[in-house]
């Protein structure tokens, strides 16, 4: 039998459905894991046609509250908790002292960070890329592929791209571990310090390959960021193309009131 929140008239009755079925997931009466009862034992319950269960359902997939696997149904999120991905990351301090900027938000917010490099090489640079680095469309720039994990789940995917003159007498930037620091140390290290970086971020779904690679549910959301590292000398010495899964990440910036 539904509950007297579900029994409300004062909305649509799917969305009465899903109301009635967050309530269940947020009090824990359906824990982190549990699958969501399947669509004939909502009809039943609700005493509702099927495409009403579909839409309540859908509604709980667009809040991030349930994900679904095609062929085993549905099932409450056991993600891990909300990372805060602060601008304070690339502090100088954080390099000095061994850590990327990855190790450093992780870190800061609980749990266990990891990272899987895909890929390392040169590629022809994309045109986005290659304006972000003023270098013509199709030059070899250096690619970086990594995916992090927290917890064993995957958060974010990357890629890296730096122009070929400035990375090429670096042989660590080609190393799946390129050191204490990451790539920006070892920049710096070869005089290329950095003294800006900027970032343009947008929200859109998730395409296919990303729900695969990020273990999303299909028509998740994502967070597109993307950042160029500037220098001292006004060059920009990497573009970072990364995608985000949107629930797992809240966006913290400082920004100075002095001109």
């Amino acid at each position: 039998m539904a509950s007297g929140e579900a029994a409300s008239t004062a909305k649509a009755k799917y969305q009465q459905i899903a109301d009635d079925l967050a309530s269940q997931i947020r009090t824990g009466v359906l824990a982190p894991g549990a699958a969501i009862p399947s669509e004939a034992e909502l009809m039943e319950r609700y005493g509702v046609a099927s495409g009403t269960v579909r839409k309540a359902v859908a509604e709980l997939r667009t809040t991030q509250l349930i994900e679904t696997h095609h062929g085993r149904g549905s099932f409450v999120r056991s993600r891990p908790p909300v990372q805060r991905k602060s601008s304070d990351r690339f502090r100088r301090a954080h390099r000095l002292a061994g850590k990327a900027a990855y190790l450093a938000e992780a870190e800061q917010s609980g749990g266990k960070p990891s990272v899987n490099v895909l890929f390392v090489g040169p590629v022809d640079a994309p045109e986005e890329i290659a304006e972000r680095l003023n270098v013509p469309v199709g030059s070899k720039v250096l690619a970086r592929k990594r995916r992090y994990f927290r917890d064993g789940t995957p958060t974010e995917e990357a890629t890296s791209y730096l122009p070929w003159d400035v990375v090429k007498d670096i042989p660590e930037t080609f190393a799946e571990n390129p050191g204490g620091g990451g790539i920006y140390a070892r920049l710096e290290e070869h005089g290329h310090r950095l003294a800006e970086f900027t970032e343009t971020v947008r929200a859109r779904l998730a395409t296919k390959a990303e729900t695969a690679a990020l273990a999303l549910s299909p028509g998740s959301p994502v967070i597109h960021l993307v950042r160029d590292a500037i220098t001292d000398a006004g060059r920009v010495v990497e573009v970072c193309d990364t995608v985000m899964a949107a629930d797992q990440f809240v966006l913290d910036y400082r920004f100075p009131a002095r001109d």
